[in-house]
């Protein structure tokens, strides 16, 4: 894909004027981090790091990832019922990954005891590369969905007014309509509004399981004023607050100091290391609960890369939608290859593979929050240690998407404006609620365009490496 903005990222004084612009501009817009140095005080802040332009994006891909969401949905929900299919694909994976073993556990332990929650809400986020093709046409692949605690939904909603301000400065006012307005707070806000008037107690609040040191607050917060606005209050606890100050009473109602909660929203909780003893008891004793869990235990192992993996072998997404093949054709077409480490002949077949042309292949371990994943020489190391080992198991292969890249200016507070090349990610943010057996809502709510330097493998905003963009669409 050929850059609109050749030209103008040549000329480097006009670049350092319209890099204090765009700034100023995203901090009036409030696309805001709190500083790595202060990460529990919004007194000192800066701006979210961010593209200095937009980035192209083909609109038939943009529309297709829009197209399929509403089936990710309906997918995850499908996997996050159907127990059977749960344990059958992760019985290799929690022998060897202690981390998914103890959600597991949980899982358990709440389908043991009787689920008690009637109301379930997903707010999901699928994840997208641009293959590039052999006649040099990209295709949308799927790198992952991420079911618990997806970002970047506040900020996503205040950038496109920053590129637009950029492209005005610039006097391109036509190029600055075509970037498409996008406010996936207010959707995500929708389904978790939904899912605690379905819990039926108006007097009820909503619960954010937050993490101490949160960078990212301002994100929240804006899912927070839209329910504000809606007269739907919020409190922010962590998992420590919640084993100090939670409940459940004889119905399994939950109670946080002394106040009945309709929804439980984790915006923690999805890494090993975000778990001390107490945490995992907090964990359990709001999985047994009545709220509605965004996402509940079962619906966070649906977004495990294991389930990824297997959801691509044959057969098996017209086993958990059956009677839906246009769902199916859909789903299929953005997958990417997937391959199983379990110890066994198809494992040993494609660590082969990958050790014969590493350049092709990723390796994942179940892990969320960016900057997990193994590539090049680093993953011919690990699959060596890991070939004669069952730990191999906790691992998935998966093909190496490889976009086209394309110049674009990254802007991060401290560093001057730099003209790099770079490749994004398109995610496109899911929300559905089911009460029941019955699903009340399924929709799609809006993108988040992630942007990083080809240099760096893997890694999102939060973790330092992406910066937030905007797709304009060509």
């Amino acid at each position: 894909m050929a850059t609109n903005w050749g030209s103008l990222l040549q000329d480097k004084q006009q670049l350092e004027e319209l890099a204090r612009q765009a700034v100023d501009r995203a901090l009036a817009e409030g696309v805001l981090l709190r500083t790595s140095q202060e990460p529990t005080s919004s007194e000192v802040v800066s701006y979210a790091p961010f593209t200095l332009f937009p980035s192209l994006v083909p609109s038939a891909l943009l529309e297709q990832a829009y197209a399929v969401q509403m089936d990710f949905n309906l997918l995850v929900d499908a996997v996050s019922q159907n127990a059977a299919f749960l344990e059958q694909t992760l019985s290799s994976t929690i022998k060897q990954d202690d981390f998914t073993a103890r959600l597991f556990d949980i899982h358990k332990q709440v389908l043991k005891e009787g689920i008690a929650q009637t109301v379930f809400l997903g707010l999901n986020r699928s994840d997208y590369m641009f293959q590039r093709s052999a006649d040099g046409s990209p295709a949308l692949k799927q790198i992952e969905i991420n079911t618990i605690s997806a970002s970047f939904g506040g900020l996503a909603s205040r950038t496109p007014a920053v590129h637009r301000h950029v492209l005005s400065v610039l006097s391109k006012t036509k190029e600055a309509g075509k970037i498409l307005s996008n406010n996936p707070s207010k959707g995500l806000a929708l389904g978790i509004a939904k899912a605690w008037e379905l819990y039926g107690s108006p007097n009820a609040l909503v619960l954010l399981i937050a993490q101490e040191k949160e960078r990212n607050i301002f994100d929240q917060r804006a899912i927070e004023n839209e329910l504000l606005a809606r007269n739907i209050h919020v409190i922010r606890r962590t998992f420590e607050d919640i084993s100090e100050k939670g409940s459940l009473d004889q119905d399994r109602r939950l109670f946080v100091d002394g106040q009945e909660i309709a929804v439980v929203y984790f915006r923690d909780g999805y890494m090993p290391r975000q778990y001390s003893l107490q945490n995992w008891e907090a964990r359990l004793l709001l999985e047994r609960s009545r709220a509605a869990k965004c996402p509940d235990i079962a619906t966070q192992l649906a977004g495990t890369k294991k389930v990824q993996q297997e959801l691509s072998r044959p057969g098996m997404l017209e086993m958990l939608l059956p009677g839906q093949p246009e769902a199916v054709a859909r789903l299929r077409a953005t997958f990417a290859g997937l391959y199983s480490l379990d110890v066994g002949e198809e494992g040993d077949q494609a660590i082969a593979e990958a050790l014969a042309a590493p350049s092709q292949f990723v390796l994942k371990p179940q892990r969320e929050g960016g900057g997990n994943n193994l590539y090049g020489e680093e993953m011919v190391q690990a699959l060596k240690q890991l070939k004669d080992s069952e730990e191999r198991a906790s691992y998935i292969l998966m093909e190496k998407i490889e976009p086209e890249p394309f110049e674009n200016c990254l802007l991060r507070p401290g560093s001057p404006a730099r003209v790099v090349q770079c490749i994004s990610e398109l995610g496109i943010f899911g929300v559905y609620v089911r009460q029941e057996k019955t699903l009340v809502m399924n929709k799609h709510v809006g993108h988040l365009l992630r942007t990083k330097a080809i240099e760096h493998a893997d890694g999102g905003v939060a973790a330092g490496v992406a910066v937030l963009d905007n797709p304009y669409p060509v």
